[in-house]
Protein backbone atom coordinates (compact mmCIF):
# COMPACT_ATOMS: atom_id res chain seq x y z
CA UNK A 1 0.00 0.00 0.00
CA UNK A 2 1.29 3.44 -0.91
CA UNK A 3 0.90 5.58 2.17
CA UNK A 4 1.44 8.81 0.28
CA UNK A 5 -2.02 8.51 -1.29
CA UNK A 6 -5.27 9.31 0.54
CA UNK A 7 -6.76 6.33 2.35
CA UNK A 8 -10.51 5.73 2.11
CA UNK A 9 -12.42 3.27 4.29
CA UNK A 10 -15.39 1.69 2.49
CA UNK A 11 -17.96 0.25 4.89
CA UNK A 12 -20.32 -1.73 2.66
CA UNK A 13 -21.65 -5.26 3.05
CA UNK A 14 -22.47 -5.87 -0.64
CA UNK A 15 -19.23 -7.15 -2.13
CA UNK A 16 -20.05 -6.16 -5.71
CA UNK A 17 -20.72 -2.58 -4.61
CA UNK A 18 -17.63 -2.25 -2.42
CA UNK A 19 -15.43 -3.73 -5.16
CA UNK A 20 -16.82 -1.28 -7.72
CA UNK A 21 -16.24 1.73 -5.46
CA UNK A 22 -12.78 0.47 -4.54
CA UNK A 23 -11.80 0.00 -8.19
CA UNK A 24 -12.79 3.53 -9.17
CA UNK A 25 -11.06 5.10 -6.17
CA UNK A 26 -7.90 3.05 -6.74
CA UNK A 27 -7.85 4.20 -10.36
CA UNK A 28 -7.96 7.77 -8.99
CA UNK A 29 -4.78 7.22 -6.92
CA UNK A 30 -6.42 6.46 -3.59
CA UNK A 31 -5.84 3.59 -1.19
CA UNK A 32 -8.95 1.72 -0.11
CA UNK A 33 -9.81 -0.62 2.74
CA UNK A 34 -13.11 -2.48 2.62
CA UNK A 35 -15.14 -3.51 5.67
CA UNK A 36 -18.35 -5.59 5.38
CA UNK A 37 -19.49 -4.52 8.87
CA UNK A 38 -19.31 -1.39 10.99
CA UNK A 39 -17.95 -3.46 13.88
CA UNK A 40 -14.88 -4.49 11.85
CA UNK A 41 -14.20 -0.89 10.86
CA UNK A 42 -14.43 0.32 14.47
CA UNK A 43 -12.11 -2.45 15.64
CA UNK A 44 -9.54 -1.48 12.99
CA UNK A 45 -9.77 2.18 13.98
CA UNK A 46 -8.60 1.29 17.50
CA UNK A 47 -5.13 0.33 16.28
CA UNK A 48 -4.60 1.55 12.72
CA UNK A 49 -4.02 5.09 11.37
CA UNK A 50 -7.18 7.06 10.73
CA UNK A 51 -8.36 7.23 7.13
CA UNK A 52 -8.63 10.46 5.16
CA UNK A 53 -12.29 9.79 4.31
CA UNK A 54 -14.99 7.18 4.98
CA UNK A 55 -17.66 5.91 2.58
CA UNK A 56 -20.50 4.49 4.65
CA UNK A 57 -23.55 2.38 3.82
CA UNK A 58 -26.51 2.64 6.18
CA UNK A 59 -28.07 -0.84 5.89
CA UNK A 60 -25.35 -2.96 7.43
CA UNK A 61 -25.56 -6.29 9.29
CA UNK A 62 -25.31 -5.72 13.03
CA UNK A 63 -24.46 -2.10 13.82
CA UNK A 64 -26.17 0.28 11.40
CA UNK A 65 -24.45 3.05 9.48
CA UNK A 66 -26.17 5.62 11.71
CA UNK A 67 -24.82 3.91 14.84
CA UNK A 68 -21.33 3.72 13.38
CA UNK A 69 -21.36 7.39 12.39
CA UNK A 70 -22.48 8.48 15.86
CA UNK A 71 -19.77 6.37 17.54
CA UNK A 72 -17.11 7.55 15.08
CA UNK A 73 -17.88 11.25 15.55
CA UNK A 74 -17.87 10.89 19.34
CA UNK A 75 -14.47 9.18 19.40
CA UNK A 76 -12.37 10.26 16.41
CA UNK A 77 -11.29 13.32 14.44
CA UNK A 78 -14.40 15.26 13.53
CA UNK A 79 -12.66 16.76 10.49
CA UNK A 80 -12.50 13.43 8.63
CA UNK A 81 -15.18 13.52 5.90
CA UNK A 82 -17.86 10.82 5.87
CA UNK A 83 -19.82 10.22 2.66
CA UNK A 84 -22.99 8.14 3.09
CA UNK A 85 -23.82 5.97 0.09
CA UNK A 86 -27.22 4.37 0.54
CA UNK A 87 -30.37 3.19 -1.22
CA UNK A 88 -32.34 4.92 1.53
CA UNK A 89 -33.34 8.25 0.06
CA UNK A 90 -36.13 9.41 2.37
CA UNK A 91 -35.75 12.98 3.56
CA UNK A 92 -35.64 11.87 7.20
CA UNK A 93 -32.72 9.50 6.49
CA UNK A 94 -30.76 12.24 4.71
CA UNK A 95 -31.52 14.75 7.47
CA UNK A 96 -30.54 12.26 10.19
CA UNK A 97 -27.29 11.33 8.44
CA UNK A 98 -26.23 14.92 7.92
CA UNK A 99 -27.38 15.80 11.42
CA UNK A 100 -25.11 13.31 13.17
CA UNK A 101 -22.02 14.15 11.17
CA UNK A 102 -22.10 13.02 7.54
CA UNK A 103 -20.59 15.45 5.04
CA UNK A 104 -22.39 14.12 1.97
CA UNK A 105 -25.31 11.83 1.15
CA UNK A 106 -25.21 9.94 -2.16
CA UNK A 107 -28.20 7.78 -3.08
CA UNK A 108 -27.98 4.48 -4.92
CA UNK A 109 -27.88 3.89 -7.83
CA UNK A 110 -25.14 6.42 -8.55
CA UNK A 111 -22.48 7.15 -11.14
CA UNK A 112 -19.10 5.89 -9.86
CA UNK A 113 -17.37 8.80 -11.57
CA UNK A 114 -19.63 11.27 -9.76
CA UNK A 115 -18.90 9.53 -6.45
CA UNK A 116 -15.15 9.81 -7.10
CA UNK A 117 -15.57 13.51 -7.88
CA UNK A 118 -17.44 14.05 -4.60
CA UNK A 119 -14.81 12.13 -2.66
CA UNK A 120 -12.05 14.24 -4.24
CA UNK A 121 -13.96 17.45 -3.48
CA UNK A 122 -14.36 16.46 0.18
CA UNK A 123 -10.65 15.58 0.45
CA UNK A 124 -9.68 18.97 -1.02
CA UNK A 125 -12.06 20.79 1.31
CA UNK A 126 -10.79 18.89 4.35
CA UNK A 127 -7.16 19.58 3.43
CA UNK A 128 -7.89 23.28 2.92
CA UNK A 129 -9.76 23.55 6.23
CA UNK A 130 -7.01 21.72 8.10
CA UNK A 131 -4.30 23.88 6.57
CA UNK A 132 -6.16 27.09 7.46
CA UNK A 133 -6.55 25.99 11.07
CA UNK A 134 -2.90 25.06 11.41
CA UNK A 135 0.30 26.99 11.53
CA UNK A 136 1.97 26.09 8.27
CA UNK A 137 5.19 26.59 6.34
CA UNK A 138 5.07 26.35 2.56
CA UNK A 139 7.92 25.63 0.18
CA UNK A 140 7.54 24.74 -3.47
CA UNK A 141 4.55 22.42 -3.83
CA UNK A 142 4.80 21.37 -0.19
CA UNK A 143 3.07 22.43 3.02
CA UNK A 144 4.34 21.50 6.46
CA UNK A 145 1.53 21.41 9.05
CA UNK A 146 3.22 22.31 12.32
CA UNK A 147 0.37 21.41 14.68
CA UNK A 148 -0.16 17.91 13.34
CA UNK A 149 3.45 17.25 12.23
CA UNK A 150 2.40 16.38 8.68
CA UNK A 151 4.00 17.15 5.32
CA UNK A 152 1.73 17.41 2.29
CA UNK A 153 2.28 17.82 -1.41
CA UNK A 154 -1.02 19.35 -2.42
CA UNK A 155 -3.55 17.12 -0.67
CA UNK A 156 -1.26 14.08 -0.58
CA UNK A 157 0.49 13.21 2.68
CA UNK A 158 4.23 12.53 2.51
CA UNK A 159 5.12 9.96 5.20
CA UNK A 160 7.87 11.17 7.53
CA UNK A 161 9.41 9.58 10.59
CA UNK A 162 9.48 11.70 13.75
CA UNK A 163 13.13 12.61 13.29
CA UNK A 164 12.69 13.36 9.57
CA UNK A 165 9.90 15.76 10.46
CA UNK A 166 11.98 17.44 13.17
CA UNK A 167 14.96 17.95 10.85
CA UNK A 168 12.73 19.37 8.12
CA UNK A 169 10.89 21.68 10.54
CA UNK A 170 14.15 23.03 11.97
CA UNK A 171 15.58 23.69 8.53
CA UNK A 172 12.38 25.34 7.31
CA UNK A 173 12.31 27.62 10.32
CA UNK A 174 15.87 28.61 9.40
CA UNK A 175 15.34 28.63 5.64
CA UNK A 176 17.97 30.20 3.39
CA UNK A 177 20.55 30.04 6.20
CA UNK A 178 23.62 27.81 6.17
CA UNK A 179 23.38 25.39 9.06
CA UNK A 180 26.31 23.29 10.23
CA UNK A 181 25.79 19.61 11.09
CA UNK A 182 26.55 20.56 14.71
CA UNK A 183 23.77 23.18 14.73
CA UNK A 184 21.25 20.77 13.26
CA UNK A 185 22.24 17.94 15.58
CA UNK A 186 22.23 20.07 18.72
CA UNK A 187 18.83 21.61 17.96
CA UNK A 188 17.05 18.50 16.69
CA UNK A 189 18.59 15.74 18.81
CA UNK A 190 18.83 18.12 21.81
CA UNK A 191 22.25 16.87 22.86
CA UNK A 192 25.71 18.41 22.51
CA UNK A 193 27.62 15.21 21.79
CA UNK A 194 26.73 12.42 19.41
CA UNK A 195 27.19 10.97 15.95
CA UNK A 196 26.99 13.91 13.54
CA UNK A 197 26.75 11.55 10.57
CA UNK A 198 23.10 11.10 11.58
CA UNK A 199 22.43 14.56 10.13
CA UNK A 200 23.69 13.53 6.68
CA UNK A 201 21.64 10.33 6.86
CA UNK A 202 18.41 12.23 7.53
CA UNK A 203 19.16 14.87 4.90
CA UNK A 204 19.51 12.06 2.35
CA UNK A 205 16.24 10.47 3.51
CA UNK A 206 14.40 13.77 3.16
CA UNK A 207 15.88 14.40 -0.28
CA UNK A 208 14.51 11.07 -1.47
CA UNK A 209 11.04 12.12 -0.33
CA UNK A 210 10.83 15.75 -1.46
CA UNK A 211 13.33 16.28 -4.27
CA UNK A 212 12.60 15.55 -7.93
CA UNK A 213 16.26 14.59 -8.28
CA UNK A 214 17.87 13.78 -4.90
CA UNK A 215 21.33 14.02 -6.49
CA UNK A 216 20.61 17.60 -7.61
CA UNK A 217 18.35 18.96 -4.86
CA UNK A 218 16.30 22.11 -5.28
CA UNK A 219 15.54 22.51 -1.58
CA UNK A 220 17.99 20.68 0.70
CA UNK A 221 21.31 21.89 -0.63
CA UNK A 222 24.82 21.14 0.58
CA UNK A 223 27.02 24.16 1.29
CA UNK A 224 30.59 23.04 0.69
CA UNK A 225 32.53 22.58 3.95
CA UNK A 226 29.85 24.47 5.89
CA UNK A 227 26.74 22.34 6.13
CA UNK A 228 23.27 22.47 4.64
CA UNK A 229 20.73 25.06 3.54
CA UNK A 230 17.05 24.71 2.80
CA UNK A 231 16.25 27.09 -0.04
CA UNK A 232 12.72 28.48 -0.27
Amino acid sequence: MNNTEPTVFIIEDVEEMSSLISMYLTNSQMNTRVFPTAEEALETLKSDPLPDLIILDLNLPGMSGFEFLKAFRETYDKAIPVVIVSARDADEDIIQGLGIGADEFVTKPFSPRVLVARVEANLRRQAFTTAKAEETIEFGEYTLLLNSCVLKKGTVKIPLSTKEYEVLEYMLKNANETLSPEQIYNNVWKVSFGDLTAVAVYIQRLRKKIEKDPMNPDFLQTVYRKGYMLKK
